[in-house]
């Protein structure tokens, strides 16, 4: 916390501006006033507070931090405290710090929050009591100390969320221009080149028409990328029943619920990428003419997702077999993302039966273990 940028240096120019403002009047009202048994030393008093007001409001302008919180308090309850001695016998009316005690207090309350502010200014008003006692004035001075504890810290919080969230909306309003700036290029030559292999191969047929249907695949698959997140989904939520209903064709059946599956952005997308890499191993090792269906599920704060097809299948130890071998395919594009978001993977097939990859990822963060598990 704190500093002197955005709407941090803009509450340390107000407080600035409050010290000098309570400094003149602190002066004002020690000329005016007669009850002073020690003039010479109250004067001093506004020298030295009038020092500090200059180097505290240098030094909260550049760096401020806990160490110059702590020489402030210790100033200002210095200079409080002085007030027993300018006064003498006569005992204090009114401190020779007058309202320029509350600085620490709006300092504390913006760089350490309410809490901190509220002490300090207990501290304060404890002081003020010993001097002069508990009496009108300075239970006065005791409710406008905590009130502008709790306000200022309660103000600067609410300015730095406001200002996150402008930092954060003015980043997404830039990655999508971005996109929109990439999206434009990539239809201009990814995507056409794309559509025309599909719209080649179909005519040629044989070997080229199932090429024609992959780039027809990775065509629509590309275009749901560079479309961003679904509408509808919130701010930084991504719906992966869209995302993954991008995959369908007519070998690949999706279904997922009719309302949506949002999710933070940045996890739906890890699990759209798991199952296009499950759904590449059905293309490279379930046999021709093989068919995947995708189910997604969200159940109690766990989004489930089964994709299975109905190809040759595999056996019980070819994901042990495939790894010994160096092919991580379904361990890192599958299994590991799947573990970074906490989740787990399970896998079940036999020959000839096709196999089953079941995908359970908490919708938010969490710490859980995964890996892949076989299961009949």
């Amino acid at each position: 916390m704190g500093g002197a940028a955005g709407v941090d240096g803009s509450f340390w120019r107000a407080i600035a501006v409050f010290r000098v403002g309570a400094l003149c009047h602190a002066a004002l009202a020690f000329a005016v006033a007669d009850a002073y048994h020690r003039p010479v030393a109250g004067w001093f008093v506004i020298a030295v507070m009038a020092l500090w007001t200059a180097v505290a409001t240098v030094a909260y302008a550049r760096s401020p931090g806990w160490s110059l919180l702590a020489v402030d308090l210790a100033v200002t309850l210095a200079c409080l405290a002085s007030s027993a001695y300018v006064y003498g016998s006569a005992g204090v009316s009114m401190p020779v710090t007058a309202a320029w005690v509350a600085t620490p207090v709006l300092a504390w309350a913006v760089f350490g929050g309410r809490r901190a502010a509220l002490v300090v200014a207990a501290v304060i008003i404890a002081l003020d009591f010993a001097l002069r006692g508990v009496a009108p004035g300075t239970i006065n001075a005791a409710v406008l100390l905590l009130l502008a504890a709790l306000t200022v810290g309660h103000v600067s919080r609410l300015a730095r969320r406001a200002e996150e969230r402008m930092r954060r909306a003015v980043r997404q309003e830039a990655a999508a221009r971005e996109r929109e700036r990439l999206a434009r290029g990539i239809h201009d030559s990814v995507l056409q080149v794309l559509a025309l292999v599909q719209r080649r191969g179909s005519e040629i047929g044989g070997e080229a028409a199932e090429l024609g249907r992959l780039a027809g695949e990775q065509e629509r698959a590309l275009r749901e990328l560079v479309r961003g997140e679904p509408a509808g989904a919130g701010a930084g939520l991504a719906d992966l029943g869209a995302l993954l209903r991008g995959y369908g064709t007519a070998r690949v059946t999706v279904s997922t619920a009719v309302a949506g599956v949002p999710m933070p952005a940045d996890r739906a997308r890890e699990v759209a990428a798991a199952v296009a890499a499950a759904l590449d191993n059905v293309r490279r090792h379930a046999g021709d003419g093989a068919r995947a269906w995708i189910l997604v599920e969200a159940d109690d704060g766990v989004v489930t997702v089964t994709v299975r097809d109905d190809g040759v299948g595999m056996p019980d130890d070819r994901l042990r077999q495939a790894a010994a071998e160096g092919r991580i395919g379904v361990a890192e594009s599958i299994v590991g993302r799947i573990a970074d978001l906490g989740g787990t993977v399970e896998v079940g097939s036999a020959p000839g039966g096709g196999v089953e990859i079941e995908l359970s990822v908490p919708v938010h963060a969490a710490s859980r273990p995964a890996g892949p598990r076989s299961r009949p």
